[in-house]
């Protein structure tokens, strides 16, 4: 059942196409529901969550309308973009992709390889578009420097860090909240945005290691089809002074850094829409689709492991009687 769209909520028109928001979150909020609100080839049509009262908020915000039914969301949509935890979001974009929905998904797919899998299959199977939204891929200024860098030959090292505060002690993120984050620490959370641009620059991965540190942090040394090597330091418990995000590349031809800082997140999300809308349109796949997403999950879930087994082999700090 769904409620009736507010006075004013435009028509469809077939030059616009409809899509609908699963996820009431602060992401949700904040980035995904502006964006698709200010659209202009976007017909905004509802948003389902897992909250009821919530969804509702979101939808009178913006002049949709909420739905209880996630199902019927899908029968209304063209396509639908997700903002939920990771193994929330799998099974629903599944059976958003078996609707006949266009997939905006959020990273990573899934926590493990099987469930970014069964998403990237039943995209194939239907025939739709997949897009997953890596901030770094579609945000001003990186989007185009990842392209750029992508074309150069030489890279033989990279760098990427990721130092979030989130678990710091101070922290009064809405984030912070985030169960699954808090299960799954940085790895899973900002590892996805590192490994979105190494991959396309130097390659895809052929070997990894592993290793923690303070709180959260995972330290990973990749080598890549290219020949290159790089390295990852993730972590969402930094102390605030201590954060920052930045990739530095190195090779034939000097050193390359990320440019800083990217522009709002809900203008990112924009891009991404585009991105959507044009590989429906075209039939060609984006770069950053679900097949990429299976596979950043997959580096991911072999990351996890060896990092478990390193934290389980490391030696225990002698203790004095």
């Amino acid at each position: 059942m769904t409620t009736t769209p507010p006075a004013g909520t435009p028509a469809h028109t077939p030059a616009r196409t409809r899509i609908g928001l699963l996820g009431t979150g602060p992401w949700a909020h904040r980035t995904q529901a502006p964006a698709l609100a200010a659209h202009p080839d976007v017909d905004f049509v509802g948003v389902w969550g897992r909250r009821p009262e919530a969804a509702a908020e979101i939808a009178e915000a913006h002049g949709t309308r909420a739905y209880d039914d996630v199902d019927a969301l899908f029968a209304d949509c063209d396509a639908v973009a997700i903002a939920l935890p990771p193994d929330v979001q799998a099974p629903l974009a599944v059976r958003a992709a078996q609707a006949g929905c266009h997939l905006l998904l959020d990273k990573p797919v899934a926590t493990t390889a099987d469930g970014a899998r069964q998403v990237a299959e039943a995209a194939e199977a239907a025939g739709v578009a997949s897009v997953v939204f890596f901030t770094l891929r579609f945000a001003t200024g990186t989007s185009s420097w990842v392209t750029e860098q992508a074309a150069v030959d030489g890279w033989f090292t990279a760098h990427a860090y990721w130092l979030g505060a989130l678990f710091s002690p101070d922290s009064d993120s809405v984030y912070a909240a985030s169960p699954w984050r808090g299960e799954k620490g940085a790895l899973w959370d900002v590892g996805p945005h590192a490994l979105s641009v190494l991959l396309p620059v130097l390659g895809d991965v052929t070997h990894l290691a592993a290793s923690g540190g303070h709180g959260d942090m995972a330290h990973l040394a990749l080598r890549h089809a290219s020949g290159a090597s790089s390295t990852a330091t993730l972590s969402l418990s930094a102390p605030p002074e201590a954060s920052g995000v930045g990739v530095e590349l190195r090779g034939a031809s000097g050193v390359a850094a990320l440019p800083n800082p990217w522009g709002p997140g809900a203008e990112s999300f924009g891009a991404a829409i585009d991105a959507l809308l044009e590989s429906a349109r075209s039939g060609t796949p984006h770069p950053c689709d679900a097949r990429f997403g299976l596979r950043v999950t997959e580096i991911l879930e072999q990351a996890d492991t060896a990092l478990t087994a390193a934290r389980e082999t490391a030696p225990r700090t002698a203790t004095t009687a």
